[in-house]
């Protein structure tokens, strides 16, 4: 049986990836896959078709205020990619994990007004209240990947 060198290489990538994930304490382990998801979320913020329905989300209030809406979109990808890559990076990971922290409690209203406009908002409008047990989840989750220092 012969195989491609690109599937050799792929399958050695995937083996280095998993020694490396096997050696991670759950702790570190649930920091990488945070801020996978984070960084993955804040680039979609860049996808037009995103970006229209995010910016409908946006509260009235903001408006304009200091951002359009598209470019309140924008301001919030950018803090998730920034949060994200700052849980990776050891000087910054306790910053970051507070300001993922205060980044979704901010970001809240837009959601709760989602939440009511089921028929407007489609996939975005999680109902009100498993939204928001599920942002205080993600609260816990990014002060304790933040906060918890790296295994010795």
């Amino acid at each position: 049986m012969t195989s491609s060198p690109h599937t050799i290489g792929g399958d050695r990538c995937i083996q280095g990836i998993a020694g490396r994930m096997a050696g991670m304490t759950p702790v570190e382990l649930a920091r990488v896959i945070t801020a996978i998801v984070f960084i993955g979320i804040g680039v979609t913020h860049f996808i037009p078709t995103v970006v229209r329905g995010m910016a409908a989300m946006v509260p009235a209030v903001f408006h304009g205020r200091p951002f359009s809406k598209r470019g309140w979109v924008y301001v919030t990808g950018v803090a998730e990619i920034a949060g994200g890559i700052g849980l990776l990076v050891e000087p910054t990971r306790a910053a970051a994990g507070i300001a993922l922290a205060v980044f979704l409690v901010c970001v809240f209203p837009a959601n709760a007004y989602a939440a009511g406009q089921r028929e407007k908002f489609g996939v975005f409008a999680v109902p009100f209240w498993p939204r928001l047990v599920m942002q205080a989840a993600l609260i816990a989750l990014v002060l304790w990947v933040g906060l918890t220092p790296a295994a010795p």
